[in-house]
């Protein structure tokens, strides 16, 4: 019954990341569409913010893991 739960949990989890990653390059298109010279520094804090958003959906892929184990 706990990895039924750790799947559906980690299932969710994952909705957020998704969500957050999409806004990110959708907001980083949009800024580099109205101000192309910044492109370098914009797609820098792009690729940094997604690097951040996805350790978070890995930890909650552990953390499922983990809760499926004990």
């Amino acid at each position: 019954m706990t990895g039924t739960l750790a799947t559906i949990g980690y299932g969710l989890a994952c909705i957020g990341p998704g969500i957050g990653v999409g806004l990110i390059f959708g907001n980083g298109v949009q800024a580099i569409a109205r101000q192309p010279e910044m492109r370098g520094v914009l797609q820098g804090q792009m690729i940094l913010g997604m690097a951040v958003i996805e350790a978070l959906a890995i930890l909650g892929f552990v953390l499922a893991f983990i809760q499926a184990g004990s």
